[in-house]
């Protein structure tokens, strides 16, 4: 394996992986929000794209305890029609340089939302700066998608800082002891996210997950698939599944493709979720299905979320490297946004 790291890994993303936990002491500082004024919040809207967007699922999944008010997640040129100048609008572009943020950014000054920026630079900075905008820079030289860490906890830190949530910093410690350690075992030349990636090789990966539990898990583990990777994957979630997809199964056995299903399980999942995985799993083996299971060790839910999607974002690179694919190359976005630079 190390041999064809070396040989299609061009920027080395194995080592950017690996020390993921340093983004977290990177990005686990303090930030000066004194010109938030956060009594008249009554609802945040995170905007971005991609890696970026992420961020936002994952929040919403890890203070599900504990933010109190709504948190939407946008992925538009537009904010949804209810902001207004009590909504918290936090503009996410790793780049700064993201088409449809850069719009959302626009739509929220006219609605005169109060605005928090987060970015390396590019005209998304330009903006705060003309509009005299808080602007929180991330840390630069990384891939979008491989600077989850630095964005997440940038914007937990934001939350923790306008007193939206309890502090954070005993379990942010954890989490980066966790990603320490996580790392170390799935670097290794033989470890269960490689063997994993060899079981996923030659299907498409059907990846389920639990609705408002560890769903932005699944999300982000199909865009690592499709970016890493280069394959396609599904996604869907219990229990909504059960109503509709379930009933796509009876033709799996006429199909030539070969399918696998990846359950991302949680522990504090509600006893009837289980029992339906558990009924599912017993169904899909009667049509030849193979099941894997992911689920995180960790003593406290965060920590298992967080653990659940750096497993999962190993999963994938190893896969890109099984499939002789160089996991940072995204040449179909480049030809994208090419192409988009061309309309007027």
């Amino acid at each position: 394996m190390k041999s064809s790291v070396e040989l299609y890994d061009r920027n080395m993303l194995f080592n950017v992986l690996r020390d993921s936990w340093r983004q977290v002491e990177s990005a686990w500082k303090k930030i000066d929000t004194g010109s938030i004024d956060t009594e008249s919040i009554s609802n945040i809207i995170i905007t971005g794209l991609g890696g970026s967007a992420i961020c936002g699922d994952l929040l919403a999944n890890f203070l599900r305890e504990e933010l109190n008010i709504s948190l939407v997640i946008n992925r538009n040129y537009t904010l949804p029609r209810f902001a207004d100048k009590n909504t918290l609008v936090i503009a996410s572009s790793y780049s700064g340089n993201t088409e449809e943020t850069l719009c959302a950014v626009k739509d929220a000054l006219s609605k005169g939302c109060t605005i928090i920026c987060i970015t390396t630079g590019g005209q998304l900075a330009a903006i705060a700066a003309a509009n005299q905008l808080l602007c929180v820079s991330l840390q630069d030289g990384f891939q979008p998608r491989y600077a989850l860490y630095n964005s997440f906890f940038t914007v937990l830190r934001i939350f923790q800082e306008l007193g939206l949530v309890p502090m954070q910093d005993s379990c942010v410690s954890e989490i980066i002891s966790m990603l320490k350690s996580t790392g170390s075992e799935l670097s290794s030349q033989s470890n269960r996210a490689l063997d994993m990636a060899v079981n996923i090789q030659g299907c498409i990966p059907v990846i389920y997950t639990v609705s408002g539990l560890n769903d932005s898990v699944g999300r982000r583990f199909k865009g690592q698939l499709n970016e890493n990777s280069k394959i396609h994957a599904w996604l869907a979630d219990y229990p909504e599944m059960n109503h509709n997809e379930i009933v796509g199964w009876e033709t799996v056995e006429a199909s030539k493709e070969r399918h696998c299903v990846i359950n991302i399980l949680e522990e504090s999942m509600n006893s009837r979720v289980f029992a339906r995985i558990e009924i599912i799993n017993n169904l899909l083996k009667e049509h030849k299905i193979d099941i894997l299971n992911i689920q995180g060790k960790c003593s406290n839910f965060k920590s298992r979320l967080l653990e659940c999607v750096y497993f999962c974002d190993w999963v994938s690179y190893y896969l890109a490297i099984l499939n002789k694919k160089d996991p940072g190359e995204i040449d179909f976005i480049h030809y994208l946004k090419n192409k988009m630079s061309e309309v007027s």
